[in-house]
């Protein structure tokens, strides 16, 4: 499962061609005016899409962290801050925590939504508790990676501490999306189990369900 998972995030490959550009973004900026930092930080990325492009990924893996490297370098721009080269990334951890929490409120875990999404949306895994308890949990998981990232870059952003802004960019990335997708890829492959397996076992789960739905409280 960690393999996979890995692989999806690019593999190692991946994980140091996305922290590279913000490596070369801090670097640049301690001895230059901001232009040049992001001038310097695009031209990390284009480097590094030309060399993943030449050892034979597609255009589309390959060029992923030079789109977020534009867009961060403009934010910056627009901003006039160096700090504001990691806003967007702030913006979208505060996005992932509202919708993961307002999923968890109403009770239908995002990660639960997502799995029946992909076996054909025809499942009644809100019935059966144990799938339920597993998607709260891993949409729980989620939600505590995009509240911490929020909460500690947002502080660092108030203080301009833009240093340490890609350091924790760095620390709290590829490695918790690592840990909470292992937890995703558990709950995943326990509703699997639980309620997509074809045979027998699965017709006395299904019934199992409605029993337990239909059961007086």
């Amino acid at each position: 499962m960690s393999q996979a998972l890995l692989d999806g995030v690019g593999g190692p490959i991946g994980m140091v061609c996305s922290t590279l550009p913000v490596v070369a973004f801090v670097t640049a900026d301690a001895f230059f005016e901001l232009p040049v930092a992001i001038g310097i930080a695009f031209a990390a990325a284009v480097a590094l899409t030309v060399w993943r492009m030449r050892r034979g990924e597609q255009f589309m893996s390959a060029a992923g962290g030079l789109f977020g490297v534009a867009a961060a370098g403009g934010v910056a721009a627009w901003t006039g801050s160096a700090s504001g080269f990691f806003l967007i990334g702030i913006w979208a951890a505060l996005a992932g925590a509202v919708v993961t929490s307002a999923s968890l409120l109403v009770r239908r875990p995002l990660t639960g939504v997502v799995w029946n999404a992909f076996h054909g949306g025809g499942h009644a895994w809100r019935r059966d508790r144990s799938t339920l308890l597993a998607h709260d949990v891993a949409t729980l998981a989620v939600t505590a990676v995009f509240s911490a990232r929020f909460a500690v870059s947002q502080m660092l952003f108030n203080a301009d501490a833009t240093g340490w802004l890609a350091f924790t960019k760095i620390t709290m990335g590829t490695p918790l999306t690592v840990l909470a997708g292992l937890v995703v890829i558990w709950a995943f492959r326990r509703s699997t189990k639980r309620l997509a397996e074809p045979g027998e076992d699965r017709a006395a789960r299904d019934q199992a369900t409605r029993d337990q739905a239909t059961r007086p409280a």
